[in-house]
């Protein structure tokens, strides 16, 4: 995931401040020093860092922070409030509530994920708002790209336009616009074309396909491994055209992170949505708070949650929590849990996003991966009686349950152990929830 080193540099410099009861004018301008350098490590742009430093000093000044019983807690909160802000403040997007015909220019530079986010934020206006989208073709410079495009919609069920024989770009969109509307489509995504770098051809021609067809939102798709560079195109693209915001594609990759926090202050964009891999349905809309939460090792449960409703079923979600306060939770809900629990991502994307939860090496992911696959085998070869009344499970019917799943006794008994100890904590929690106390744990 992008910015995991700027992650581990400052969660280096918050610990070394946090044995400390007081902190000194010296400790600050450290700090502030160590911070400078990690902003600078991680591609964000000079500027941006100078004027970041000089806001989080006046901060960390002005709230008196080294008379403060806790001031490491209290730098953490403000550090988080300052790279909100880098990172755009409140969360934005398009407003796609309403029927209202809308038409939306995608702009970028050629490479940039551009065409991939034409599908994805489709999917995003159908799935969350029940738009029904055509993705029109205008990148005539390469027709892999209208390829790309046609197979995206397909895949997809999208509508789609492109007229391969005509060189008119704007007489191209006017056309689809035309045809949206005839069929009753209520979203058109234009794929524009792109270039390596911004060129007055390149430019010349957005401009007058923006004149001509009146975009309701101009969107700028920007790649998250472009560094500070891929900001400074922005602030260009913005200068021409007037964008409306951006996506940031790739923020899944191992991008240091500068783009995203030097798009806002140089170019004036704002990031609306994240693209975080190549299928359709792997975008989300971008939260400048949950993301510095996230930089600064504060973990994203909201974000968790999220994924947890959208993979769960919400009525057999609920009717094993019903079982499990009743003590009738059994091994097929278990199971149900792990596979819906696979589809939220790796134990390491979902570990990032918990508050608290160490960093977990490459080793210690595949040990716990690999854990999950062996107790979901073992499961995979019980009887649905087994399943649902695990008391009955003998020492010849573990001995048949791991000649079937290829594995040990051991593994089976391993997984029965981890069913109990989940029934014995969900048995420790049912006093609070039927009073509403405090949870009972154990010291």
């Amino acid at each position: 995931m992008a910015f995991e080193s700027l992650q581990d540099k400052l969660q280096g410099i918050f610990r070394k401040i946090s044995g400390q009861a007081r902190l000194t004018s010296k400790n600050i301008e450290d700090m502030l020093q160590e911070v400078r350098i990690a902003l600078l490590d991680a591609d964000v742009n000079n500027e941006v860092v100078k004027s970041f430093i000089e806001d989080l000093k006046t901060e960390l000044i002005g709230q008196e922070v080294m008379n403060k019983l806790n001031p490491s807690q209290m730098v953490v909160k403000i550090v988080d409030e300052e790279i909100t802000k880098l990172l755009g403040g409140e969360e934005n997007e398009i407003d796609f509530s309403g029927k209202k015909f809308k038409i939306i220019m995608m702009v970028g530079l050629q490479g940039g994920g551009k065409t991939t986010s034409c599908a994805k934020l489709a999917r995003y206006a159908e799935k969350n708002y029940q738009r029904k989208v055509m993705l029109v073709g205008l990148d005539i410079y390469r027709p892999g790209a209208i390829d790309q495009l046609e197979q995206l919609a397909l895949a997809n069920k999208f509508g789609f336009y492109a007229d391969r024989n005509e060189k008119d770009v704007t007489k191209i969109a006017i056309e689809a616009i035309k045809e949206a509307k005839a069929k009753s489509f209520d979203v058109v995504i234009l794929d524009t074309a792109g270039r390596l770098h911004i060129d007055e051809n390149l430019m010349g021609e957005l401009q007058r396909l923006k004149t001509s067809v009146k975009p309701t939102e101009i969107m700028l798709v920007v790649d998250a491994m472009g560094g500070q560079e891929a900001a400074n195109s922005a602030f260009r693209f913005n200068e021409l055209l007037k964008v409306d915001g951006a996506i940031m594609t790739k923020l899944d990759s191992d991008a240091r992170g500068g783009a995203a926090l030097s798009m806002a202050k140089l170019s004036g964009i704002q990031i609306f949505y994240a693209g975080l891999g190549e299928k359709s349905d792997e975008f989300e809309l971008f939260h400048p708070k949950r993301m510095a939460e996230r930089i600064l090792g504060m973990g994203d449960l909201l974000t968790l949650i999220e994924k947890a409703q959208t993979e769960m079923d919400e009525k057999r979600s609920r009717s094993i929590a019903s079982r499990m306060m009743s003590g009738n939770f059994n091994l097929e809900d278990m199971l149900y849990q792990m596979e819906s629990s696979k589809k939220m991502g790796s134990i390491g994307s979902i570990a990032k996003l918990m508050p608290g939860m160490p960093k977990l090496s490459e080793a210690d992911e595949e040990k716990a991966e690999l854990r999950l696959k062996k107790s979901k085998a073992v499961i995979y070869s019980m009887t649905i009686d087994e399943r649902r009344h695990p008391e009955i499970l003998k020492a010849t019917r573990k001995e048949r349950i791991a000649k079937g799943s290829g594995l040990e006794v051991s593994d089976v008994n391993l997984v029965l152990r981890q069913y109990d100890q989940t029934k014995t904590m969900m048995k420790q929690m049912m006093p609070y929830f039927k009073s509403g106390g405090k949870l009972p744990f154990r010291r």
